[in-house]
């Protein structure tokens, strides 16, 4: 399993310096509120774009399921049918359809990785992130393997959701590990994402003994995750780990439920984006408990 869906050029959120992120298919969490929809299956997705359609009906005449049905009324997109052959985006000329996710190897990602290495200079360099990079472990082990042996600093951004095997297969080739922490109550954590904290707990306990750098990044959700008692665990956590050199908070934003909507599904939670004195007053909760700096990712 190789499947890439984006590869963001550019990135300066997404550990140090400019860096170039790889986005990897596949998640085994459900977060209600994810950011990436199109990156939970490790299938290829259809995005459609409803405001892009301009109604000419080519996607109807190259698609072998029938699932597009343009008229005077409107374009009728049965996703039921769909069996993600594509040619319907290859057909449409406004960009209505997009097909999300296709198969590299790694060393076709390394390639357009190595592109941008004039601006990484002594801090970027390649990271990896999701989906979930332990849900393709050998392809991410690969790439980073790979990158790392063209002297690039390297980085994976992970749920920590995963068998300790396919952590272990990436730790030699990592430099930093940016480690979510999405609910720190159990019941809440289950709800939230769909599993459990003790695997990924494990998984952040092993990091640190194996003395990997560690940057914790806390997705605060308004109704959700944004209590007190989630800020202190928070803080109470980072301060039981050796290896962890900053806290991040990421604040909620809408991206997902659009795109949601333009993959045609129907159960993408929406939340209110919070105000900058909303996501000030969550750093500060945070500093409380830590002497680990905290800051807006």
């Amino acid at each position: 399993m190789n499947t890439v869906f984006d590869i963001q050029r550019f990135s300066i959120h997404d550990g140090p310096g400019i860096r170039t992120t790889v986005f990897l298919k596949g998640c085994p969490l459900h977060c209600i509120w994810c950011h990436n929809p199109e990156s939970l299956s490790a299938e290829p997705d259809l995005f459609y774009h409803e405001k892009n359609c301009i109604g000419c009906g080519a996607c109807a005449a190259v698609c072998p399921q029938g699932c597009h049905i343009v008229t005077d009324a409107g374009h009728l997109f049965e996703r039921e049918n769909c069996v993600h052959c594509a040619k319907c985006a290859e057909a449409c000329p406004a960009g209505a359809l997009e097909v999300s996710g296709q198969q590299m190897p790694a060393d076709a990602v390394l390639r357009e990785v190595l592109k941008d290495r004039p601006f990484y200079k002594e801090t970027g360099g390649m990271t990896l992130s999701g989906g979930e990079p332990l849900y393709q472990a050998d392809f991410a082990a690969a790439l980073l393997k790979a990158a790392k042996a063209e002297g690039l600093h390297t980085a994976v951004e992970t749920s920590g959701f995963g068998p300790e095997a396919a952590l272990r297969k990436l730790m030699p080739y990592t430099d930093l590990f940016l480690f979510d922490i999405k609910e720190t109550d159990e019941a809440r954590h289950r709800t939230y994402t769909g599993s459990g904290r003790e695997e990924i707990l494990r998984n952040l306990c092993l990091l640190d003994r194996e003395n990997k750098e560690i940057i914790l990044r806390c997705p605060v959700i308004p109704g959700c995750n944004d209590r007190e008692d989630h800020f202190r665990a928070v803080a109470a956590l980072a301060n039981t780990l050796h290896h962890v050199k900053e806290i991040h908070i990421e604040p909620y934003h809408d991206l997902g439920v659009i795109k949601a909507k333009d993959l045609g599904r129907k159960d993408a939670a929406p939340f209110s984006a919070p105000d900058a004195a909303a996501v000030d007053s969550w750093i500060r909760a945070v500093s409380k408990g830590t002497n680990v700096p905290v800051k807006r990712s």
